[in-house]
């Protein structure tokens, strides 16, 4: 291709000259040479500055100087330097009527050091306009810092070049050729010329090492070293922190210790970006310990020095061990603010994720998109609609990047919130889907009763041409299940293999068992148990188990809890549904037998928890607990509701309630479990059938709408009736 560019003058003057042009086969007039000592040579040498350079300047003009070959290099050479002025540099360039490819050289690497790349070609491709050869030095000056957007525009052209001119074998140019190609990202071209490369040189290693590191390919940074190391080409400081960076990444241990070594061996001196690079890839490798030693070493500690102790506790699963050297941090940017936010998320902490991020608010930290992703994944998780819709708001107005990243958070926070005609708002104005932003709202829909429009969802997804995955069918099925859709969902279920060559996994088998099981195909489900080309899990003996308490089958129940509790004795979940199941069918005997056992084990049922967001803030209730500061307040209001509930025909089901207690006091717990006050409840386990009783009566005495989440789906309770059609 022919790129059209100015000439020398488009730099100085602006007149156009193509690449097509450049070449000449004139000679080259050798540069004239200086034949005496200068007196105003030692002058430029030491200057100070530009002011006392253009005094200078003044005094080789008066004394007819300025034609001497060393005074015009010292001259250029100070204002193409840290202290000059690239301006002045082209204004004294261009009084220069044959200027030397050194001249030429030093120009090009001043525009280099100012980072105008661009003028630095324009200066090359006038200087092969005056038919001056570029040399060694040449293309290295030229090439050297390239942009990313230069190295595309310029880089195989110079490439070019620099074969025409026979410097394709000097290290300094293939050096910079691959450091050029790897910032276009084309990292093959650049092994290319690394590999026919003399290879002894460390720097051509080292460019070899940004680059993989620039595109990502951290496994060829491993393999790379293990080259180098063979070569016996000893590293420098440089080539350890990239070693070093790469198995960071990889969690490799065994190659960072050796990179490690190296800087015994070859005796490299610490360096804080070398000590940043050995904190982070030990941490980065669950080895604490070590890394806590390098960091207690490093004199002057930085953010990076403190973001991958953090991180690396973090990774741990340690979030109280990083929250300690978090809050002892003199700096904090985004990037750890995001780190430590993510963490609680990790550990499903979403309380004090939130917590933090009001911290971030209130130290003047701006979150960006990974921030938001994060907030608004708490916000789904703790069904906090008041905050997602006030991070939505944050968005739209602070402009923060909305990706495709950040619209699948709030598709998932708003379903999640029970808010699904939010979420379907939001998905439809995405300019950009992908397979995961159709498989959140096909989820979503599913999961808040809405299964023929989550279906429908579905189709449109074929017909948009996304491909579906193991996910995506797990929405898909899940959607039949909470609808009822039996023969859609073994339709499903067949087409997820014959028609997208999808094995199932064990979730789908649950799936499939959940929503055989609970339409009553009770032996039809174990069959689909027996079927499985895998070994059913314990969510899989779950789903049955489930199914059985829906259909009161303690039989069945008996031996999908067996089964269960091979798999996971401590499942503490299974001995008390199965206690209910014998409750429910009248089996006291079994019952009172069982009840034993867990007490003589020592099992304990896991307490309820509800979630009540008002005014942005999320309030905790666990059963038994009374901590809240208004709990006395709440308890009066809820014997005021249950006094109305009964005036409406409400009597408490206690049939599913597990507590060695007395009835009255059974009749009691049921009450103060409920939180029928609020709209938007989230709970930890799956609701009961007194609570779903309660809840629609609440809906029509009170007349408002409650929206609970448990452990499964949404119940949205309307004029005393819930979208699950009492299905669930």
């Amino acid at each position: 291709m022919t790129l059209s560019f100015p000439s020398r003058t488009h730099v100085l003057k602006k007149t156009p000259i193509t690449f097509n042009k450049m070449f000449s086969n004139s000679s080259i007039s050798p540069p004239s040479t200086l034949t005496q000592e200068t007196p105003l040579i030692s002058p430029i040498e030491t200057c100070e500055s530009m002011h006392q350079l253009k005094q200078i300047h003044s005094q080789t003009i008066k004394l007819g100087l300025l034609t001497n070959p060393t005074v015009q290099n010292k001259l250029v050479t100070f204002c193409c330097s840290e202290k000059g002025d690239m301006k002045y540099a082209c204004k004294v360039f261009r009084k220069i009527p044959r200027p030397s490819v050194c001249l030429w050289n030093t120009m090009i690497k001043g525009y280099s050091r100012i980072d105008s790349h661009k003028n630095g070609v324009l200066i090359y491709l006038d200087m092969l306009k005056s038919d001056v050869r570029p040399d060694n030095y040449t293309f290295p000056f030229l090439l050297k810092g390239f942009t990313r957007d230069i190295a595309v525009e310029f880089g195989k052209e110079l490439h070019c070049h620099v074969l025409k001119f026979g410097f394709d074998s000097s290290v300094f140019v293939q050096n910079a050729l691959i450091s050029t190609y790897c910032l276009c990202g084309e990292v093959d071209m650049a092994r290319g010329i690394f590999d026919v490369s003399y290879k002894d040189d460390v720097v051509t290693w080292n460019a070899m090492f940004s680059g993989y590191k620039r595109v990502k390919q951290f496994d060829e940074t491993r393999k790379l070293f293990g080259e180098m190391e063979r070569k016996g080409v000893l590293p420098t400081s440089v080539t350890i922190v990239l070693v070093l960076s790469a198995c960071a990444k990889l969690k490799d241990l065994d190659v960072g210790k050796r990179a490690h070594r190296y800087v015994k061996e070859c005796k490299i001196v610490p360096n804080l970006i070398l000590e940043n690079a050995l904190t982070d890839m030990y941490a980065a490798c669950g080895e604490m310990g070590f890394a806590l030693e390098i960091f207690g070493n490093i004199k002057n500690k930085d953010v990076i020095s403190w973001t991958a102790i953090v991180t690396g506790y973090i990774n741990r699963g340690q979030v109280d061990m990083a929250r300690q050297y978090f809050d002892q941090m003199p700096e904090r940017d985004y990037v750890l603010w995001t780190a430590m936010i993510d963490g609680y998320l990790r550990v499903n902490r979403f309380r004090e994720a939130l917590t933090l991020f009001r911290e971030m608010q209130t130290s003047n930290i701006r979150p960006d998109e990974f921030t938001i992703v994060s907030i608004l994944t708490a916000c789904a998780n703790l069904g906090a609609l008041e905050l997602g819709e006030w991070v939505k708001t944050y968005i739209d107005k602070n402009k923060v990047k909305n990706d495709i990243f950040v619209g699948n958070a709030l598709i998932d926070m708003y379903c999640k919130c029970g808010d699904v005609e939010k979420a379907q708002r939001v998905f439809w104005e995405m300019l950009r889907k992908d397979k995961f932003t159709w498989t959140t709202m096909i989820v979503g829909l599913a999961i808040n009763g809405h299964g023929d429009k989550g279906l429908d969802m579905f189709s449109q997804m074929l017909r948009a041409s996304i491909i579906p995955d193991e996910v995506t069918y797990v929405g898909v099925l899940s959607a039949c299940t909470h609808t009822g859709m039996v023969d859609e969902g073994r339709k499903y279920f067949a087409d997820m293999t014959i028609q997208h060559g999808i094995e199932p996994n064990e979730a789908h088998y649950g799936c499939m068992v959940d929503l055989l099981g609970r339409a009553g195909h009770l032996n039809e489900a174990l069959e689909v148990i027996k079927n499985m080309p895998m070994k059913p899990n314990s969510i899989v003996w779950g789903a049955l188990l489930g199914a059985c308490r829906v259909h009161r089958d303690a039989e069945m129940a008996e031996m999908a809890a067996k089964q269960i509790l091979e798999l996971d004795p401590d499942n503490e979940a299974v001995y008390v549904l199965l206690c209910n199941i014998y409750a429910a069918c009248n089996r006291w005997d079994n019952f009172r037998e069982l009840r034993q056992m867990i007490l003589d084990r020592g099992i304990k049922k896991t307490p309820g928890c509800s979630m009540i967001e008002m005014n942005g803030v999320v309030h905790e209730f666990v059963a038994g607990d009374k901590s809240h500061p208004q709990t006395k307040e709440i308890y009066l209001q809820l014997d005021e509701m249950t006094s109305d509930l009964k005036f409406v025909g409400y009597m408490p089901d206690i049939s599913e309630v597990f507590l060695d207690v007395g009835e009255e006091d059974k009749e009691r717990a049921v009450y103060q479990h409920r939180a029928g006050v609020t709209i938007r409840i989230v709970k930890n386990l799956r609701m009961c059938v007194d609570c779903h009783r309660m809840a629609k009566l609440v809906s029509m005495v009170y007349d408002r709408e409650v929206i609970v989440r448990d452990k499964t789906r949404f119940h949205h309770f309307k004029h005393g009736s819930c979208s699950c059609k009492d299905y669930w």
